[in-house]
């Protein structure tokens, strides 16, 4: 006896894409679905990878550096490579120049040196300045000060000035390293050992420091703190294009050093007579390096803060952006 055998009704298609569908709702792993008319669909499944554990050394390689701290700065990316812009403003704040354009890529290589010189500047100034004001005692023109004037004024400030150079910053670069020059020459000055005051002294001196008030000697420093006055109104009119408190810094050093001339200069013209109007004119003097060196401060503390990403910032007063430079004027008349 013949069984009739049964044809399978072919499955609708309605009911086939429900049943994928419902497999690959519940499925926990990426599917991919292939169909075709000759052949039945097929489902593959993939094996999600496991999450990538991040070690020290990638940590390392994604922590920004200097010039990529503080707010504002934009990310892109360039051929693979990770682009950073610095706005004028932030980059004026870090390195107390206008932004210019250098080539290589050493301003992301290398740190920040302009912490650096600013430590040297004030740790130096900050105890010249009490001792010209006499503060607990202190005389002018500050002997004890002559190790931080060497290594903080001179050393210091000259690593500063030397990586700036490095780093394409002009301005800074040359006032770092004028300053550890005067900061040397200072230090100099006071030490017997480089025979600048105990020439001066006379044949019957019983101290070489009766040198310091010969009226040659005192009438030859003043010309020197006189040409550092003329430089110092140099920096004060390029530092325009900087921010406030680097402005401030300058004006008060230009007051203090014409201060400090006309006091040896009144010692030339007589050590007895006018040591009393000398030493007002030294004490108003300090008066004007405080100031200069509160400024200092307030800088450092700033280019600190930017260092660490820290939560909030220092104004510092920027003019980078309100004083136009002479090629951006060009290009806009162009």
């Amino acid at each position: 006896m013949l069984l009739a055998r049964r044809r399978r009704q072919p499955r609708k298609s309605g009911s086939l894409v429900q049943s994928l569908g419902t497999q690959i709702a519940c499925s926990p792993s990426p599917v991919s679905v292939s169909c075709s008319n000759s052949t039945p669909c097929i489902i593959r499944q993939f094996k999600p990878h496991p999450p990538r554990k991040f070690t020290m050394e990638d940590k390392m390689n994604t922590t920004p550096s200097h010039d990529e701290l503080g707010s504002g700065i934009t990310r892109g990316l360039t051929n693979g490579s990770t682009a950073v812009t610095i706005p004028p403003e932030l980059f004026e704040k870090l390195y107390l120049s206008p932004q210019n354009t250098v080539k290589g890529n050493l301003r992301r290589t290398f740190g920040n040196p302009t912490p650096l010189g600013i430590c040297g500047f004030i740790i130096a100034l900050g105890p010249l300045a009490c001792s010209l004001m006499q503060w607990r005692g202190a005389s002018s023109p500050g002997f004890s000060g002559i190790p931080q004037y060497c290594f903080f004024g001179g050393v210091l400030m000259l690593l500063g000035g030397i990586l700036e150079f490095f780093l394409g910053n002009k301005f800074p670069a040359v006032v770092f390293s004028s300053f550890s020059a005067f900061w040397l020459t200072f230090a100099g000055t006071l030490l017997p050992q480089f025979n600048a005051f105990a020439a001066y002294a006379p044949a019957d001196a019983t101290s070489a420091a009766d040198g310091l008030q010969a009226p040659a000697f005192n009438s030859g420093f003043g010309f020197y703190t006189l040409s550092m006055t003329i430089l110092c109104f140099v920096y004060l009119t390029c530092s325009i294009r900087t921010n406030i408190a680097f402005v401030l810094i300058f004006v008060t050093l230009v007051l203090a050093c014409g201060l400090i001339t006309g006091a040896y200069w009144a010692l030339a013209g007589g050590y007895a007579e006018n040591a009393t109007f000398a030493l007002k004119l030294l004490q108003a003097s300090g008066a004007c390096l405080f100031v200069t060196t509160a400024c200092g401060w307030w800088i450092f503390l700033a280019l600190m803060l930017a260092s660490v990403d820290f939560p909030f910032s220092l104004p510092v007063g920027d003019l980078s952006t309100r004083i136009p430079g002479a090629q951006r004027t060009r290009d806009a008349e162009a």
